[in-house]
C-alpha cells in the first residue's frame, strides 16, 4: 500500500481521483484528511497543501529522445513587466485561498486591463474530503480572497475571478470527462500590485504560448513547484519530467518527473520544450501509473473559461526572459529524467 499522505492547510483532496482508503491527518490542528472517493482502476492524490514525503519506488533514471525542433518562442517586453528577477508576483509563488488551502501558482494572464494568476480550481475546494468530482464538489465561490505570499515575502490580496468548479456548477455541465479533468482558476491580482508582476517561470523562463497540438508520449515536460516540504530550498522546485499518457480524450497528461510534484505543488505550471504552457498539476497518481502527476490540458481550460467564464478573452501572457530547458545554477541530478516503469 502507497504511504499514506497528509497535509496542514486545511483543504485539498484528490480530484477526478479514485483513492481506495483515507489519507493520515496533519499534526496540525486544524488540518483535514485527503480523502478517498469510490473504487476504480485509478488511484489519485490531490496534490494541494502540506503533505509527507513520497517514496519514488521503482523510478529510475533513463534516456529519452527530445522533442522535435519547433519555430522560434514568443517573448514578452521586459518594459511591460516588473524585473523578473526580483518581480514579487510570478509563476510559483504560493496562493492560499480563504476556506481552502494553499497551492503553487502556474502562469499569468490577462483580459482587457485585468491581471491574473492561474490556480487549480480545487484549491478553493471547502467539501467534504470524499468529494472529487468538480462538477459537485463544494468550492468557494466567485470573488473568494486568496493571499499570494509574494516572492519578496509580503501577502498580497487577490480575488477568485473564474474557477472551473463554480461554472461547470453553474453551467450543469454533465460531461465526466469534464467533470474530472477541468482544474483551473484565475486570481485577479489588485491594480495596486500590477507593477510588481513578471510572468517569466523561475530558472526556466518562458512561457513562449500555449501548446495547441497536444503532447505525445515519450515528449519531454518542464515544471517549477513550490511546496512548502520543499522547505524553501529553491533548486528543489524545478523539475523535468516525461509524458506517459493522455487521459479523458487529451484532457489531461499524465507525467513522470524523477521527484514527483507533492501536495503543495498543485496547480504549478508544465511547459513543453519550447516552453510552450501545456497544463497545470491537479493530481498525484498512485495507480495505475505509480508515482505520476495528472497535469490537466491548458488550451482546453481556456477555451472553457472563454466559453463559459466571465471573465472575457483571456490570454496567457509570455515570460520575459527567455526559455531554457538547462539553466544555469540547477544541479544536473535534479533536471534528469525519469525511464517510466516497465508494462
Amino acid at each position: 500500500m502507497f504511504p499514506p499522505v497528509s497535509r496542514a492547510d486545511g483543504g485539498g483532496y484528490p480530484r477526478g481521483a479514485r483513492v481506495v482508503e483515507p489519507l493520515a491527518e496533519a499534526d496540525d490542528p486544524d488540518a483535514r484528511d485527503d480523502g478517498v472517493g469510490d473504487g476504480g482502476s485509478t488511484m489519485t492524490v490531490r496534490a494541494r497543501g502540506i503533505a509527507l514525503a513520497v517514496a519514488l519506488g521503482g523510478i529510475g533514471l533513463g534516456a529519452v529522445v527530445a522533442p522535435a525542433a519547433v519555430a522560434a518562442p514568443g517573448q514578452s517586453a521586459p518594459g511591460d513587466w516588473a524585473a523578473a528577477d526580483s518581480a514579487p508576483i510570478r509563476p510559483g509563488v504560493v496562493t492560499d485561498t480563504e476556506g481552502g488551502g494553499s497551492c503553487t501558482s502556474n502562469f499569468v494572464f490577462t483580459s482587457g486591463d485585468r491581471t491574473f494568476i492561474g490556480q487549480a480550481a480545487h484549491c478553493a475546494g471547502t467539501g467534504d474530503a470524499t468529494e472529487t468530482d468538480g462538477c459537485d464538489s463544494g468550492t468557494g465561490g466567485i470573488g473568494t480572497p486568496v493571499t499570494i505570499r509574494a516572492a519578496d515575502g509580503s501577502d498580497r490580496t487577490g480575488r477568485l475571478a473564474y474557477s472551473s468548479w463554480v461554472t461547470m456548477q453553474e453551467n450543469g455541465e454533465s460531461d465526466p470527462d469534464v467533470c474530472a479533468y477541468n482544474d483551473f482558476a484565475l486570481v485577479e491580482i489588485a491594480a495596486e500590485d500590477v507593477a510588481d508582476v513578471n510572468p517569466s517561470i523561475p530558472f526556466f523562463g518562458g512561457p513562449t504560448g500555449i501548446d495547441r497540438d497536444g503532447v505525445a508520449p515519450g515528449e519531454l515536460v518542464y515544471s517549477y513547484g513550490n511546496s512548502p516540504l520543499r522547505l524553501g530550498i529553491s533548486a528543489l522546485s524545478p523539475k523535468v519530467g516525461i509524458n506517459a499518457t493522455e487521459e479523458g480524450a487529451g484532457m489531461s497528461h499524465e507525467v513522470y518527473t524523477l521527484t514527483p510534484g507533492v501536495p503543495g505543488d498543485s496547480g504549478s505550471a508544465f511547459v513543453d520544450g519550447s516552453g510552450s504552457a501545456i497544463g497545470v498539476l491537479s493530481t498525484l497518481n498512485l495507480a495505475p501509473l505509480p508515482v505520476s502527476n495528472g497535469v490537466i490540458d491548458l488550451a482546453t481550460a481556456l477555451d472553457y473559461a472563454g466559453t463559459y467564464g466571465d471573465v472575457g478573452d483571456v490570454e496567457l501572457a509570455t515570460g520575459t526572459e527567455p526559455f531554457d530547458p538547462s539553466p544555469t545554477g540547477v544541479p544536473a541530478e535534479t533536471l534528469a529524467v525519469p525511464t517510466l516503469p516497465a508494462g
